[in-house]
């Protein structure tokens, strides 16, 4: 019988649901009269029974046309209260205008109506919601993952009654910190305190906690977290108030997330100062390198988003730039934005191709993003690390220079600092020619506009990164593990993609020429306490000698060519704040133009020959603080790459 219901399509349901009002609205009207005389004899049916008659006739299209039958059964909700009543009120008003009409009311009671009027009401809700439990307990949609969920407020109530609605979840308790709300009923379910949890995981086969309190910092949010991760369940959150997709501030089944790394940091995100990003982009003519990488891309999205006269994307990769644009065109759309996008094909080291771009479209300002960036990679492939990163970096810079573009900012790294790889050595030598441009040495010997206001700014690891170890640890649990570690003490600062970016924009207002800036990334984290953190907030436990019946195993495989057990964003100690209480500047040592223009050339020449002693040496000379781990020489017979390189000696005469 079950299964035959369910099965019968919607249209034969909305007829059974008709059917259902054709028999029972005249039995309530009956019900009224019975109630209104306190019993039935002949004489006040035969008053009665063309309205009962009647009654259907006229409730029933007013139904239809208040949609009442289109309700999806299992979907309706308290809102069919107010159509009930609504309709009902229509055919009672009716009801009595005809027998106004008629009878004139001789012989009739008006008592009868309102009687009908409130039982009529009752049966039409009652009847709903009763088929509702119906059809949710006979699809299954009462079993599912049994879970809990953290927050009795207005949040988790909306969260209760949409998982209701889902054969995914069955919410069996709440839990609240509120001592006010401890043994109340929310959406007929209990709430209890947290510490009633663990005896509710094992009495209620609790396999979930859903975190449904939006008004949450990360700070608080990160304290429950911590207090949940030992009790070996799920976890999912919902989103800041602020960041839910519908914009009402109302929660849905889809707003709850698993997880994410920005959830264990704790990191509360300062708003941005709109005077600050709006200096160098609003009205301005942009230009972004590397506009389809991690960082570059976000930089895009938020350049857009502030209005800029014209946005120019250069990036080497056709599909990156390709994915970039289509995705910049969107969000033009949703913004209802007329900024003119500008996609270039091409690499930074094309400078005269840069020129051409920066003059014809009048760029105001550059963000340079474009960088090979993977630690291991770059540390097997130095030569073309070299080029792109050091080089590319001198040909836009001087492009940019010759042009007379105002504001020049590069995306620094925070393994610029006491490198021990390549890709490191190379941020930091290309900080070192922006710090020399700023000097008015460079503008005098080669006659170039001494407009440019050059700054650097450092961060750390950004979350969602193309590389980032995020992704990679959720991946390896969703396969039951092993989670690789390249070390058990490494450790890293992390930052959200959005946030970095963010900073980068404000940061590049700052400077005032040769500018290092460091963001603040908080504290370190160590990446096995974040793998653990991971694994226990999924519901599971880590493999160890103190748990041997944990699912997931950390194993470790050894530090990467070229990688640090700790990064640093600061080569010494002088320092000092800024407007921005997430932006630093740093005081950091210089080279003169002239003795780094001699370093340049010969790093040139090496790299051209392929001298890979001599690149070593070059760039410890260069580069003061690089403390190579190995011998470069070991690394680099791997390269592969032999076509001829772009000479430098160009760029440096």
């Amino acid at each position: 019988m079950l299964k035959s219901l369910l099965d019968i399509s919607r249209f034969h349901k909305q007829i059974i649901a008709a059917l259902m009002d054709l028999f029972c609205l005249p039995l309530t009207f009956g019900v009224a009269v019975w109630l209104r005389y306190d019993g039935f004899n002949i004489a006040i049916l035969q008053q009665y029974v063309w309205l009962i008659l009647a009654v259907p006739l006229i409730s029933i299209p007013i139904f239809i046309r208040l949609g009442l039958y289109r309700a999806v059964i299992r979907f309706i909700d308290h809102k069919i209260v107010y159509v009930a009543v609504i309709g009902v009120t229509l055919s009672v008003v009716v009801l009595l205008s005809l027998a106004a009409f008629f009878t004139h009311m001789i012989g009739l009671s008006r008592g009868v109506f309102g009687i009908y009027w409130v039982s009529a009401i009752l049966y039409v809700a009652a009847s709903r919601l009763l088929a509702r439990s119906y059809f949710v307990h006979a699809t299954g949609t009462a079993g599912g993952t049994l879970v809990a969920i953290y927050g009795a407020g207005s949040a988790g109530n909306q969260l209760a009654n949409a998982l209701k609605h889902t054969g995914d979840f069955r919410p069996v308790a709440f839990l609240d910190d509120n001592q006010e709300l401890r043994g109340a009923m929310v959406a007929g379910i209990k709430v209890y305190a947290f510490d009633a949890l663990p005896q509710l995981i094992m009495e209620r086969k609790i396999k979930e906690v859903l975190l449904a309190m939006p008004s949450l910092t990360k700070v608080q949010q990160k304290r429950i977290l911590e207090r949940l991760a030992p009790l070996k369940v799920k976890i999912k959150v919902t989103p800041p108030l602020k960041d839910m997709v519908n914009g009402k501030g109302t929660l849905r089944l889809q707003d709850v997330r698993e997880i994410e790394i920005e959830d264990l940091l704790g990191r509360d995100q300062v708003e941005p100062d709109p005077r600050l990003i709006a200096a160098c982009i609003t009205g301005k003519s942009v230009m972004v390198s590397g506009a389809g990488g991690s960082i570059g891309s976000e930089l895009c999205r938020q350049i857009l988003r502030h209005q800029p006269a014209r946005l120019i994307l250069l990036e080497l990769s056709e599909f990156a730039l390709y994915s970039i644009e289509q995705e910049l065109r969107s969000l033009q759309k949703v913004l209802g934005s007329t900024v003119e996008l500008m996609p270039f094909l091409g690499s930074v080291l094309e400078s005269e191709k840069c020129q051409r771009i920066m003059r014809t479209f009048a760029v105001e300002t550059v963000y340079h993003a474009a960088a090979y960036k993977h630690v291991p990679l770059v540390e097997h492939n130095p030569i073309e690390g070299i080029r792109n990163n050091v080089f590319g970096t001198l040909s836009i810079a001087q492009a940019a220079m010759i042009v007379g573009v105002k504001n020049f900012v590069l995306i620094s790294t925070d393994k610029a600092v006491r490198p021990t790889n390549v890709m490191g050595a190379t941020k930091r030598l290309s900080e070192l020619v922006l710090q020399a441009f700023s000097r008015q040495q460079y503008a005098k010997l080669h006659h170039a506009q001494p407009h440019t206001r050059f700054c650097m700014v450092r961060f750390g690891n950004v979350l969602g990164s193309s590389g980032s170890v995020v992704p990679l640890f959720r991946k390896q649990i969703m396969a039951g593990g092993p989670i690789t570690l390249t070390h058990p003490e490494i450790t890293r600062y992390f930052m959200t993609i959005p946030e970095a970016a963010q900073l980068v924009l404000q940061a590049g207002s700052m400077g005032e020429g040769g500018d290092v800036f460091v963001l603040d990334m908080g504290e370190p984290v160590k990446i096995i306490d974040l793998a653990r953190q991971m694994v226990r907030l999924s519901g599971l436990e880590v493999k160890s000698e103190a748990t041997p019946e944990g699912t997931i195993e950390l194993v470790h495989v050894g530090l990467r060519p070229g990688e640090k057990l700790y990064e640093e964003l600061l080569i010494g100690d002088n320092v000092e704040g800024t407007d921005h209480p997430l932006i630093m500047r740093a005081q950091e040592a210089e080279i003169p133009w002239l003795e780094l223009q001699g370093l340049l050339q010969e790093l040139g020449h090496a790299c051209e020959r392929f001298d890979f002693e001599e690149v070593r040496a070059v760039l410890q000379r260069a580069v003061a603080e690089y403390a190579p781990q190995c011998g470069i020489e070991d690394l680099l017979w791997r390269e592969r790459n032999k076509s001829a390189t772009v000479p430098v000696a160009a760029m440096l005469q």
